[in-house]
């Protein structure tokens, strides 16, 4: 695996992002067993999963963090709003999202999948950066609980280390 990949995004005034955390990249974590990351996920405490893609605008869950893998194909994502990042990803990868971190999908290969999970199986919220949905997004996101493992690494993770 490449080495991790951890990136801070600030307020953009639309989406809050997270002050605190950082997103977390893992290049590659499962390039040689994409099948696994479902399975993987929920085994190490971030369950309610689902199959699919990424929604094509900005959203975010201020009430939990999330975990994306990639299973098949590739994806280019902006994260952090507006004036955020732009991150390719590919099968195998695998990305951290603070709660409050804006994601949206620019373009994809047609065979793209992501697998996407949650820690202690939160059923997320979706934002779309209302300017209605502040103040008590803000207050979510500061108490979205840390995850007790990493969604990939399990009890000993570099999330863990990270995000302390």
């Amino acid at each position: 695996m490449e080495k991790m990949k951890f990136i801070k995004f600030e307020d953009d005034g639309m989406i809050p992002n997270n002050e605190s955390l950082a997103v977390a990249i893992y290049p590659g974590a499962f390039k040689d067993n994409p099948e696994t990351i479902e399975e993987t996920f929920n085994k190490n405490g971030w369950t309610n999963s689902w199959t699919n893609g990424v929604f094509d605008y900005h959203h975010y869950h201020s009430n939990t963090h999330e975990v994306l893998g990639v299973r098949s194909g590739s994806a280019l994502l902006l994260l952090g709003g507006e004036e955020g990042q732009e991150v390719e990803v590919h099968t195998g990868d695998v990305a951290v999202l603070p709660a409050g971190t804006g994601h949206k999908k620019i373009s994809a290969s047609a065979d793209f999948q992501i697998v996407g999970a949650y820690p202690g199986g939160v059923s997320p919220n979706k934002k779309v950066g209302d300017i209605g949905e502040r103040p008590y997004v803000l207050e979510d996101i500061q108490n979205a609980p840390l995850p007790k493992t990493d969604p990939v690494y399990g009890n000993e993770g570099p999330l863990l280390k990270e995000w302390t």
